[in-house]
Formats: structure tokens, C-alpha cells, sequence
């Protein structure tokens, strides 16, 4: 193994020029004068981990068209909305449904592995072969998920959190597989 002693450098490979992780947050980071907050230091961790994404303005745009107190899926915006999201650096499914979750918790919830295999007695997929086929799964999962709290008698809007933890509880031989 090569050590930075081992190593004859050029002025170039010297220079911050090549650093190229997470550029848009890197200078945010680099640039904060105030006090830290919450804000910020999940912000440092996002960074950490490389997990943050930076919607574009359209897709910001497109999610804000959302009413936090609508009741009723707009089937059309939804596509569209994670269609952009899904096509963004960082974001899958599960992240593009806690968004969305985030956004309305009337009509969205968030899909992960545990809630889907409790509704579904399988394991979700992990891999899929286009974003038409997973906005197609996040949408059956909606349609299913609110049967399911019907049948149930289960708050939709609790619905993610209670299903987690009634996953967590009764199959927790069962390892996720993330």
C-alpha cells in the first residue's frame, strides 16, 4: 500500500479542483457563516452519508402544486411528480414516497419493505426495470394500503408508521434485506 510519502505529486493533483463530491452541498457547507442549527447539521450529515439530493426547480414546482389538506389523489400530478423525482440523483422509490408522504399525508404514505411485505406477504422488489413500473407499484400500493386500513379500521394517515411497527413486532424472524 502507497502512502502519501510514497506518492510524487503534481501541482494539479495538489489542488481542490478534482474534488467533485456533492459540489452543490459541498459549497453550501463551505459557505455557512451563522450559528449551526438542526438544519444545518442534518444538512452535514446528508453530505456525509451521500444522500443529498438537489431537486431541480420543475420538480420542486410540480410537488408544491400538492394541497396539504387535499383528500383526494390527482393520479395525473402524482405520475408526473415522480416521474422528476425518480429521475433525481439519490432518489428511489421509498425516498420519492416519503416526499410525497411528507408533502400529504391524506393521500400518500411511504412505501418500504416492511409495510409492503406485511400487505403483500412477499419482499418488494429491490431493482426495477423503469420509473413507469415503480410509479405503476407505488400506485397499487396506495389503492392496496388504503383497502388495507379499511378493512382494518386503520388511520391512513398513521397507516405507514402502524404497519412498521406491527412488521417490526410479528415478523421480526424475518430479516429485511436492504
Amino acid at each position: 500500500m502507497k502512502t502519501v510519502y510514497d506518492l510524487k505529486l503534481t501541482e494539479q493533483e495538489l489542488s481542490n479542483d478534482n474534488y467533485k463530491f456533492q459540489p452543490e452541498l459541498t459549497s453550501i457547507l463551505d459557505n455557512i457563516e451563522d450559528d449551526f442549527d438542526q438544519s444545518i447539521i442534518n444538512q452535514i450529515v446528508l453530505w456525509k452519508v451521500n444522500r443529498y439530493s438537489q431537486l431541480n426547480e420543475s420538480t420542486l414546482l410540480l410537488l408544491n402544486q400538492i394541497d396539504k389538506h387535499d383528500l383526494i389523489l390527482n393520479t395525473d400530478i402524482t405520475e408526473e411528480i415522480l416521474r422528476n423525482l425518480l429521475s433525481t440523483k439519490g432518489v428511489q422509490l421509498a425516498m420519492a414516497s416519503t416526499i410525497l408522504r411528507f408533502k400529504n399525508p391524506n393521500i400518500y404514505q411511504i412505501i418500504d419493505q416492511r409495510v409492503y411485505r406485511l400487505i403483500y406477504g412477499k419482499i418488494m422488489p429491490k431493482y426495477f426495470s423503469s420509473i413507469d413500473i415503480q410509479i405503476e407499484l407505488y400506485l397499487e400500493y396506495l389503492e392496496k394500503l388504503r383497502a388495507v386500513c379499511n378493512h382494518k379500521q386503520i388511520d391512513f394517515i398513521l397507516s405507514d408508521r402502524i404497519l412498521y411497527d406491527l412488521d417490526k413486532k410479528h415478523n421480526k424472524h424475518e430479516k429485511i434485506k436492504y
